[in-house]
């Protein structure tokens, strides 16, 4: 894990200098396995960032604004009971471990002064986050809490003492002398950077190859002790950078731009085949890398619900449009009832009653049909039988033809809001749409649903190369802002033909707007759209005012007239 000893004591070590003094003024609690503390330190406001989720468990300044339930959590009141208010005294790292110790002096109910602190294990799956009483070093509660049936050496409860966890009888990576060195890597051979690890507290296995990959490099003698001599060289200038009041961490990234590791220093085992990426401090390296690489991740995580609600829906819409064009289909096939009704009325001297079928002939044809009776009625009452047969499929067509056309509408609005879900690149994008489908009654409310943002659209922007403004919607929702209360009659709207996506309008303020503008707005909505892998994507255009919204119609749904299409590649840029 790259969130090891190393990039924890760095974190500390900047918390220290901005944190420290500074009150606790709000505590949100955006997700069950994480907080949000908003510090007053000196004449600025922070955002401090703890995580105790098992896949990226960290601490870190923020910038972004997180959304936060419209009912805060149990353990998010708790910490506003026994924080809030309170002045962050001391930050601690436990040794060179992932434990990060924040020290808060607070007023009780009764006016005294009592001191609390809030403990951060960053230990992957047993990550955690602890509130613990000073005075008395008992649990006033955790974020995840651990009995005696999970762990019977230490337990994480209301109430219990507060235990570090077992030690693994490690040395910190600070005070390491070069004959420890020496003896923790002796005789180790090709396993150094695992003989490192199994004795110094705090790196990672990233750190420890890269300490021996960087040894090498400097190696000149082979012997054991010049290779201990460049290790513990090594080691020593990258303990040095921990404490650093100018860091140069760096974020480095795979071919595709997503962020493959990230460390306080360069890394030379990567550069050879990782771009690198620079950040003047480690809180701005961990936001950047945590929010590309994991954010993927992350709304997977927060989608895959509303996605397999979305695709549970229109499975089901598949299916009653199958069953309806069936039954069309088969409604549409009436015209044989009249014929039978016809025919029976006028053979019923021939029948003989309770026969169970009768050959007749078909004075349309010549030809001799058989047509089946039921025995329990009259051969004038089978007749009218098939007469009603007749009449009820005629009905049946009006009907199943507007259930139909229901079922498609439908389909194509939840496939439009799959899409949606699918490029969502933002938690917020997310909710947004979950508010959308709870509005439209495709969703239950949730419990703790999240505050619905009250901000105004913020639809994608660009401009094109002769410098007309484009704006793009995010959702259906802000689609139909963007047409009809954004755009005037003579903007240009695009939408691909057929195919889900973005409402996207190309603002002329008057002029005419240019051939190389129309095909680039229409580049934009083919990559705004469930088309964006495909190549030559037929793109739908006309003027703002040809464009209208159906009575009753679903959000983002309408019709168009006075239209043309291009075919373009779908293109961002």
């Amino acid at each position: 894990m790259s969130f090891d000893g190393m990039v924890t004591g760095a974190v500390v070590h900047q918390l220290n200098r901005t944190l420290i003094g500074g009150k606790i003024e709000k505590i949100y609690q955006p997700e069950a396995d994480e907080i949000v503390l908003n510090v007053h330190s000196g004449r600025e406001n922070y955002k401090l960032y703890i995580s105790s989720n098992s896949g990226h468990a960290r601490l870190h300044l923020i910038t972004e604004t997180t959304s936060n339930p419209l009912n805060p959590m149990g353990f998010c009141m708790l910490l506003r009971k026994h924080i809030q208010g309170g002045r962050i005294t001391d930050i601690r790292q436990k040794d060179s471990e992932r434990i990060v110790e924040i020290f808060v002096d607070t007023i009780n109910e009764l006016g005294f002064s009592v001191n609390k602190k809030l403990i951060v294990e960053i230990m992957g799956k047993h990550s955690n986050i602890i509130v613990v009483d000073i005075a008395s070093n008992r649990i006033i509660d955790s974020i995840k809490r651990i009995s005696i049936d999970v762990n019977r050496y230490r337990q994480l409860l209301p109430g219990q003492q507060y235990v570090y966890p077992p030690s693994q009888d490690k040395v910190p990576y600070y005070g390491l002398t070069e004959a420890q060195v020496a003896a923790f890597t002796e005789n180790s051979g090709d396993r150094t950077a695992k003989a490192l690890m199994s004795h110094i507290q705090g790196i990672s296995p990233l750190i420890a190859d890269e300490i021996v990959y960087q040894a090498g490099r400097l190696e000149s003698d082979p012997s054991d002790n010049a290779s201990a001599a460049a290790l513990f060289r090594v080691l020593n200038h990258f303990v040095e950078q921990v404490g650093s009041d100018s860091p140069s961490p760096r974020v480095y990234l795979q071919e595709d731009g997503t962020p493959f590791e990230f460390h306080l220093f360069p890394l030379a085992s990567l550069s050879d085949y990782c771009r690198e990426l620079r950040f003047s401090d480690i809180s701005e390296a961990l936001s950047y890398y945590y929010s590309n690489k994991s954010s993927s991740n992350r709304i997977r995580q927060k989608s895959s619900d509303l996605e397999r609600a979305v695709a549970s829906s229109l499975d089901k819409l598949y299916l009653k449009k199958q069953r309806l064009s069936e039954d069309l289909l088969q409604a549409e096939n009436s015209d044989i009832y009249r014929l039978y009704g016809e025919l029976l009325t006028a053979n019923l001297h021939q029948i003989k009653q309770g026969a169970s079928k009768a050959e007749v002939t078909d004075y349309y044809t010549g030809e001799t049909v058989i047509i089946s009776l039921d025995p329990r009625f009259s051969p004038i009452q089978n007749a009218q039988r098939y007469y009603k047969k007749y009449s009820k499929a005629k009905t049946a067509v009006t009907e199943k033809k507007i259930q139909l056309n229901e079922a498609n509408t439908d389909i194509a609005y939840l496939e439009s809001v799959l899409s949606y879900i699918e490029k969502a690149s933002t938690v917020e994008e997310i909710e947004e749409l979950r508010q959308e489908l709870i509005e439209g009654g495709y969703l239950r409310k949730r419990k703790n649903n999240f505050k619905p943002n009250k901000s105004k659209p913020a639809p994608y922007q660009y401009t094109t190369s002769d410098g007309f403004r484009i704006l793009v919607g995010r959702n259906n929702k802000e689609n139909d802002i963007l047409t009809f209360k954004t755009a005037s009659g003579k903007d240009i709207w695009f939408h691909t033909k057929d195919i889900p996506g973005s409402h996207v309008i190309l603002f002329t303020d008057g002029k005419g707007a240019t051939e190389t503008a129309i095909f680039e707005a229409a580049a934009l909505a083919a990559y705004h759209s469930k088309g964006r892998e495909s190549e030559n994507v037929p793109v739908d255009y006309t003027q703002v005012r040809h464009v209208k919204k159906p009575n009753g119609a679903k959000p983002g749904m309408v019709i168009f007239t006075d239209n043309k299409t291009v075919y373009v590649n779908p293109k961002e840029r």
